[in-house]
């Protein structure tokens, strides 16, 4: 048993659909949360920004002697998560590889949708992640402005604008006749029944879902699960808590205000 925490990082409230994820999966575990807030979005950056955020989130992190880390920002996934697996010595996942595997074995005409930030897109992370283990063919589509609607509370199934922005995104990837599709942000699952209405039939991939199932793995074969007997869920934010706090009760159904912490570099 090894009762120490789990840290998991985004660069704002989009990865709390991974901690959501983890909390179900691994109810017995201590989460340290750090949204990035006061600098999303992530995905229009630099890579040698994205690097450096992604350093100063993992510092941070790494204070509470965490026993493995989700990186649940699909951007850093796809340009920063050798790098930092490098430079730190505790386990790291990410949220590119498990979810591409996950595609490759639901696709069955083996025409795979991608959608993400700029950044993402621009690596071409899930692409060559599915290559890794499939022949199947990718279709990727940058969604930038999904960002900053979640993170403004534009995420209702029938809101007009949420709807026209991603009708207009997703045309693209749908057209090549996709059967699959990853949501290759975290803050994407925010908006999976609406993004479903849009591609009826279509699978779609929760990258956090299947990262929090590669480490529910990892802890076990490892021996490292917690006995339950921790404190609770903590939650760090690098700006305001207040809106943090109203999108954060939708996305876990719970009020957080007393538990989030505002801290800076």
């Amino acid at each position: 048993m090894d009762n120490r925490p789990i840290g998991v990082f985004d660069s704002g409230i989009g990865g709390l659909t991974a901690v959501k994820e983890l909390s179900a999966i691994l109810p017995d575990e201590e989460i340290v949360y750090f949204g990035d807030t006061g600098r999303v979005p992530y995905g229009t950056r630099s890579p040698e920004t994205i690097l450096a955020y992604a350093r100063e989130d993992m510092d941070f992190l790494m204070k509470y002697n965490p026993k493995a880390i989700m990186v649940a920002c699909g951007t850093v996934s796809s340009v920063a998560l050798q790098t930092i697996k490098s430079d730190y010595d505790v386990k790291i996942i990410g949220v590119v590889k498990s979810a591409a595997k996950k595609a490759a074995e639901t696709t069955r005409n083996g025409r795979i949708g991608v959608i993400s930030t700029g950044a993402t897109h621009k690596s071409g992370a899930f692409k060559k992640a599915v290559a890794e283990v499939s022949d199947a063919e990718v279709f990727s589509a940058a969604c930038p402005l999904f960002i900053p609607l979640v993170e403004n509370g534009y995420i209702e199934r029938d809101n007009k604008v949420t709807r026209l922005v991603a009708a207009d995104y997703l045309a693209p990837v749908l057209d090549k006749g996709v059967d699959t599709l990853i949501l290759g942000c975290t803050h994407f699952p925010v908006i999976k029944d609406l993004i479903a209405d849009l591609a009826p039939g279509v699978a779609l991939i929760d990258s956090g879902k299947e990262a929090a199932l590669h480490l529910k793995d990892h802890l076990t074969e490892n021996g490292l699960l917690s006995d339950g007997r921790h404190g609770a869920n903590r939650y760090f934010v690098s700006d305001a808590a207040d809106g943090f706090s109203k999108v954060a009760k939708m996305f876990l159904g719970r009020d957080i205000d007393g538990e989030i912490t505002k801290i800076t570099f």
